[in-house]
C-alpha cells in the first residue's frame, strides 16, 4: 500500500518538503558531476504519464527523470483511455494499478486526480491541473534555494492571472513564513477557499492587491506566468486588458530590491505578460526553473518509491 501521493504542496509536511528540496539540490550537484549513479529506486518499475493537455518541460523532465532514476516511463493520452469517459475513473485507477508502479498525470481536474488517487494502490503526482502546479512551485522553491539561500522571511511578488500558479505560490505560503503579494485585478483572482486556507493555517502572510507598484515594493522575489492558461486561451484578449498594468517590465522592476530575481514558469508571452529585456536580464533566474523541473520531480518520484 501506498505511504502518500503529491497532488498539492499541503498534502506534505513542512518537512516533507524540504527534504524534498534537499534532496533535489543533492541529486542536482551529484548528477552533474558524477554522471550516471547505481542509486536506482525505480528500478524495475513502469511509471505511467497520463497527459491531456500539450507539454514540453513537464512530459520531457519526467520521463528524462524517471529513466535516470532506473524505470520505465510509458505515455498515455488522452484518446487512448479517455478517462473517466469510457470507463470510470475509479474502475481505471484499480486497473493501472496492477500494472504500473505510480501515475504521473496532467489533466484539467482537481477532482479527477483526487478520486484517480483514492483509488489507486500506487502513487499519484499531480504533473498539472487548472487549479494547482505543485511540481513547478518545487522547483521554483529549489530556485530560490539556490540563489538566495533560504525561502522563510523573502517577500515574493506574483503578478498577474490568479491561476494554478497563484494558487501553488499560496499553498507555499501554507508551509514557508514568506511574504506573499499576489498582484492581480478584481476579474482574474485565485482560488478563494486556498487562500483562506493558507491565512488560517500556514506561517506566511498573503496579500492581494490590485497595485502592481504594491506588490513589487521591496520584493526579493517577482514572479510572472502567461495571462491565460491552457483551457482557458479563449480569455486571452479579455485578459490581457485586464492586467496589462502587471507586466513585468523594467520599471515595475525597479520597485523591487536591486538583487530582486525574476521568476517565469514558461511558456513565455513575450512582451504580454513580461518583457524581453527583463527575461535576458541578469536579473532572470527563468531557465534556472526550468532545468530544475527534473531535479524536483526526480527528488518527488524518489521519495514516493520509499
Amino acid at each position: 500500500m501506498k505511504s502518500k501521493d503529491f497532488l498539492s504542496m499541503t498534502d506534505w509536511t513542512r518537512g516533507e518538503l524540504d527534504e524534498a528540496l534537499q534532496l533535489a539540490i543533492k541529486m542536482k550537484a551529484e548528477w552533474s558531476t558524477e554522471g550516471d549513479h547505481e542509486w536506482k529506486p525505480l528500478r524495475g518499475k513502469t511509471i505511467g504519464c497520463i497527459f491531456h493537455k500539450p507539454s514540453l518541460r513537464t512530459r520531457i523532465s519526467f520521463e528524462t527523470g524517471i529513466y535516470e532514476l532506473g524505470g520505465y516511463s510509458l505515455y498515455i493520452t488522452e484518446k487512448e483511455i479517455e478517462l473517466g469517459k469510457r470507463e470510470t475513473i475509479e474502475d481505471a485507477a484499480r486497473v493501472l494499478t496492477r500494472y504500473l508502479g505510480g501515475i504521473v498525470i496532467r489533466t484539467f481536474s482537481q477532482n479527477d486526480i483526487v478520486k484517480l488517487a483514492q483509488w489507486a494502490d500506487v502513487p499519484v503526482i499531480n504533473a498539472l491541473t487548472d487549479l494547482l502546479h505543485p511540481c513547478q512551485l518545487m522547483a521554483d522553491l529549489q530556485t530560490i534555494l539556490e540563489h538566495k539561500g533560504t525561502i522563510d522571511g523573502l517577500k515574493i511578488a506574483y503578478l498577474g492571472d490568479g491561476n494554478n500558479m497563484a494558487n501553488s505560490w499560496i499553498e507555499a505560503a501554507n508551509r514557508w513564513a514568506i511574504d506573499l503579494r499576489i498582484g492581480t485585478s478584481p476579474d482574474t483572482l485565485p482560488d478563494v477557499a486556498i487562500t483562506e486556507k493558507a491565512r488560517r493555517e500556514g506561517p506566511g502572510t498573503v496579500t492581494i492587491t490590485h497595485d502592481p507598484v504594491t506588490a513589487v515594493q521591496d520584493c526579493d522575489v517577482v514572479y510572472t506566468d502567461v495571462w491565460a492558461s491552457m483551457g482557458a486561451k479563449d480569455k486571452a484578449d479579455i485578459n490581457a486588458n485586464r492586467l496589462q498594468a502587471f507586466q513585468v517590465n523594467t520599471k515595475l522592476m525597479s520597485y523591487a530590491k536591486s538583487d530582486a530575481i525574476v521568476m517565469h514558469c514558461l511558456p513565455a508571452e513575450r512582451g504580454r505578460e513580461i518583457t524581453d529585456e527583463v527575461i535576458e536580464s541578469k536579473q532572470s533566474v527563468v531557465f534556472d526553473e526550468a532545468e530544475n523541473r527534473l531535479h524536483a520531480q526526480k527528488a518527488i518520484l524518489a521519495i514516493l518509491a520509499g
